[in-house]
C-alpha cells in the first residue's frame, strides 16, 4: 500500500490545527469559568456549564471554519458535531472505566515512583483523553465536516 504524501501533509496539519483550537477551547472554558465564578459569583455548577458551552461553540465555529474548511448546511453540522462530541465523550468514559475498572488501574502500583496521588487514574485520563481526541478528530473529519473534493 503506497502512502500519499500530499494526502498524509494535509491531515499532518489538519491535526495539529485541530489540537490548537483544542489548546484555544480549553482556555476560553477557564477564562468563561473564571470570569463567572469568581467575579460574577455565579454557582461552579453553572458557570461549568456556561463554559463548557462556550468552548464547544468556539470548537465547532473554528473547526468549520479553519480546520476542515466545511461548506454546507450549517445547523445540520452542528447537530452532527454535537452528536459526534456526546459519542466521543461517552467512548472516553468506556475507555476510562475499562482500564480503571476491568484492567484495575485504579491503584496501579508499577508508577508509584510518580510524585502524584492516584497514578494510574491519571494515567487513565491522559490515556482516555488521547481516545477522546483521536476518535473526535475522525468523527469531525469524516461525519460532520467531510471533505468533497
Amino acid at each position: 500500500m503506497k502512502i500519499n504524501k500530499t494526502e498524509a501533509r494535509k491531515t499532518g496539519v489538519q491535526l495539529l490545527k485541530y489540537g490548537l483550537v483544542g489548546v484555544i477551547n480549553t482556555l476560553i472554558t477557564l477564562v468563561v469559568f473564571y470570569l463567572l465564578n469568581t467575579h460574577a459569583g455565579a454557582p461552579y455548577g453553572l458557570a461549568n456549564i456556561v463554559a463548557y458551552i462556550a468552548g464547544v461553540i468556539n470548537s465547532f465555529m473554528m473547526n468549520r471554519a479553519w480546520v476542515f474548511k466545511a461548506k454546507g448546511n450549517i445547523g445540520r453540522q452542528a447537530l452532527l458535531f454535537a452528536g459526534g462530541f456526546a459519542l466521543c465523550w461517552l467512548l472516553q468514559g468506556a475507555v476510562g472505566w475499562f482500564l480503571l475498572e476491568g484492567l484495575g488501574w485504579k491503584d496501579m502500583e508499577m508508577v508509584s515512583w510518580l510524585p502524584m496521588k492516584k497514578p494510574g487514574q491519571n494515567i487513565v485520563m491522559c490515556l482516555s483523553m488521547v481516545v477522546y481526541t483521536l476518535a473526535n478528530y475522525a468523527y469531525n473529519r469524516f461525519v460532520a465536516f467531510p471533505t468533497r473534493d
